[in-house]
């Protein structure tokens, strides 16, 4: 026979004195499943490892993580379940500052060490029926999201329409020998926006940046929110260079803006990463998105304000022709010219790298593209920065 009794909901408990641990295990055994911690960091991998935990017990002075700083990771994640799960601060002998601090780092409850049974079952039960009652939303905003075509927090598409309507226009450009381009836009250093301005400033300047993507594709492009700061957009019939060229508009764009919070200008800079069917010969959007965001991610590694394509930085004002072709460098070199040939290698590189691209795909040469890539723009970014 199977068992259908409901499985009791989970409570982290994380105090370094196996005392306190222990007293509360007693209160709170046959209503809650539990995990025990001894120290905030152990606590976060659990929290991390365990979806099924509803609410944390914590203590505020712990060895390796204290209370505090656990706390800040918590309300810091990204992943909006450990964001929003309820927090009980055990309250020892810290003076009323601390209680403080551990309210304004986002503790949703406080209990003594010596709480009685009934009311830290009480407490229990009402924090973690509020933590079912979110997942259980955010479940179902999630489901509503999959079938919708719209995202009801961005207005752009949603990613499993963007998926759709992206595999149906590539393979309509495969039929029609045509291109389809892809950009994966992301906010520079989103991660210390959020440090400086907090959390919800912050997705309100995202959600400027997604009105102005809504606002600027064309009406066949197909724009959707791929994580916190990052948004992909679709757009058929449309080369690489041309796509470029829109990436740069876009970037200036957002860099001449400021956002006035608080007598503060917020300015914010992007990072794109461009991908096209036909330079990069993929099989799937899922695989343009990957070359997109593995050149978004060379992009942020060189300093991040920047459009990168298959040939490395796309400069505002569209590509420059290259100074020496390859034919010509085979001649320069023979002829002995190896100095001017070094100094066009940058260049260079970057022309041959759709070549080696292929030349991997056809015959497994394990070359490091990623790595010849990253150089090529770091190059680049040098050689700009010397020029301003």
């Amino acid at each position: 026979m199977s068992d259908n009794t409901p499985a009791l909901p989970r409570v982290l408990i994380v105090d370094d004195s196996r005392i306190v641990r222990a007293s509360i295990v007693k209160h709170i055994k046959g209503a809650y499943d539990f995990r025990e911690e001894s120290d905030g960091e152990m606590g976060w991998q659990t929290l991390l490892l365990d979806p099924s935990i509803q609410v944390v017990i914590s203590d505020i002075g712990m060895p390796k993580l204290d209370g505090f700083g656990l706390l800040e990771r918590i309300r810091g994640s990204k992943v909006a379940r450990i964001q929003e799960i309820p927090v009980i601060i055990i309250s020892g002998d810290e003076d009323d500052a601390a209680q403080i601090k551990a309210k304004q780092l986002g503790a949703t409850d406080f209990i003594a060490k010596g709480i009685g049974n009934v009311e830290l079952l009480a407490r229990l039960d009402a924090l973690s029926r509020l933590a079912q009652t979110r997942r259980e939303l955010e479940e179902s905003r999630e489901a509503l999201a999959r079938q919708s075509a719209v995202d009801p927090d961005s207005g752009l598409a949603t990613p499993g329409y963007l998926q759709h309507q992206g595999e149906q226009a590539l393979a309509l450009a495969r039929r029609h020998n045509s291109e389809l381009s892809v950009m994966v836009v992301e906010v520079d250093r989103f991660d210390e926006l959020v440090s400086r301005h907090g959390r919800q400033v912050s997705m309100l300047i995202v959600r400027k940046l997604s009105k102005i993507l809504g606002t600027r594709v064309r009406r066949e492009d197909t724009v959707a929110q791929q994580g916190e700061s990052q948004f992909v957009v679709v757009s058929p019939s449309i080369n690489l260079e041309a796509c470029g060229a829109f990436a740069n508009r876009l970037r200036q764009a957002i860099a001449s803006l400021a956002m006035n919070y608080r007598g503060e200008l917020i300015h914010i800079s992007l990072t794109v990463g461009l991908a096209n069917s036909l330079a990069d010969k993929t099989g799937t959007l899922s695989d343009l998105i990957a070359v997109g965001q593995d050149r978004l991610a060379i992009g942020r590694g060189a300093g991040g304000n920047q459009v990168v394509g298959s040939g490395g930085v796309v400069r505002a004002g569209g590509r420059a022709r290259y100074a020496v072709g390859i034919e010509q460098a085979l001649v320069m070199l023979r002829s002995d010219a190896e100095d001017e040939v070094r100094a066009q290698l940058p260049d260079l590189l970057r022309d041959l790298i759709p070549l080696l691209r292929l030349a991997e795909q056809e015959y497994k040469l394990g070359l490091p593209l990623a790595a010849i890539e990253a150089k090529t723009v770091a190059v680049e970014a040098e050689a700009a920065a010397g020029k301003s």
